[in-house]
């Protein structure tokens, strides 16, 4: 039985431990938040018997043997070693760091420690993945990828209202890029691994907090750009060879996939979906029992380079840079 632990409590916790509750052998034993009564209803909603207010008495218990964090973006770096050196493995929400100097030494304290670190791409281990990359063989020589994830967010009203919430303020290293461009430049490098070079450009928001973008990636025999925004909506991806174009309907989660051949076939799968959370948190278990050895920060140690290059671009600063 693996024993895990809760840092934070806003809705993606509430939707880790509804998937947590699927998955035999992966108990939930205690609930960290800053306010004793917000992990108290969070511990009794899922059935943890622990609560916690203390980062440092979370690392020191002996029963509890890893954590999922889900804090603003900013504390991963901090609050992951703390665990690990405490030899906890660690589960944490993307993108896993502020820069690729936190992930680099997240990632040699991990190998310190002899424990798990994951960040919780949820996409890349769910079924549609595995549907989408055994298939782009049919498409033919590459030519243009397409990936767009653009979701108009509750809390931009919240911000036009006057009240800045974490996701659009840059001193817990947020804004589109980090909060939801990074689901569309994970899949793409997953994919096809790095490109040659990057051009990226954004929509700025008052407060110099980005609200959208698109980044323009050249491959030695095709073009990829990547879309996010958090004040539009647009979902669809395209993956165009000289054969076939498959189409994606939502790149954080996969449920339909088409291919459209030249000769006017059409092939349609649709994914037989679980919780969608579900799938990582089985990668994670795996790889702690030892059934799981592939190297599993390779797409995200690309990942974190390329958001430095595209934030160099930007000139999107986080105060964690300084560090």
């Amino acid at each position: 039985m693996i024993r895990f632990a809760t840092i934070g409590s806003n809705f993606i916790v509430h939707q880790f431990l509804e998937a947590a509750g699927e998955v035999a052998g992966f108990e939930y034993v205690a609930a960290y938040s800053r306010t004793y009564e917000i992990g108290e209803a969070l511990a009794k909603q899922y059935g943890a018997t622990k609560v916690y207010t203390d980062l440092q008495a979370l690392a020191r218990d002996p029963e509890i043997d890893a954590v999922y964090i889900a804090s603003p973006n900013s504390l991963h770096c901090e609050q992951s070693i703390l665990m690990m050196q405490h030899g906890k493995h660690v589960l944490c929400e993307k993108p896993i760091a502020s820069n690729v100097h936190e992930f680099e030494e997240m990632a040699r304290v991990a190998k310190a420690q002899d424990v798990i670190l994951l960040e919780g791409m949820k996409s890349v281990h769910c079924p549609g993945y595995q549907v989408v990359r055994e298939n782009i063989q049919h498409l033919g020589k590459l030519r243009q990828v397409t990936f767009n994830y653009s979701q108009y967010s509750s809390r931009y009203d919240k911000y036009k209202a006057g009240i800045i919430e974490n996701t659009f303020k840059s001193e817990f290293s947020n804004g589109a890029l980090m909060d939801i461009g990074v689901y569309t430049i994970h899949m793409l490098l997953a994919l096809f691994g790095a490109p040659k070079q990057i051009q990226a450009s954004d929509v700025r928001l008052d407060n110099g907090v980005d609200g959208a973008g698109a980044i323009l990636c050249q491959y030695e025999d095709f073009l990829a750009t990547v879309i996010y925004s958090k004040i539009s909506d647009h979902l669809g991806n395209q993956i165009q060879g000289e054969e076939a174009t498959m189409l994606i309907d939502h790149i954080s989660d996969i449920g339909h996939v088409q291919i459209l051949y030249r000769d006017g076939r059409k092939e349609a799968f649709e994914i037989d979906k679980k919780v969608t959370m579900m799938y990582q948190i089985e990668t994670f278990v795996k790889a702690i029992r030892g059934e799981e050895t592939k190297d599993l920060l390779a797409t995200t140690r690309k990942q974190m380079h390329f958001l430095d290059d595209a934030r160099k671009q930007l000139g999107i600063v986080f105060p964690a840079d300084a560090k």
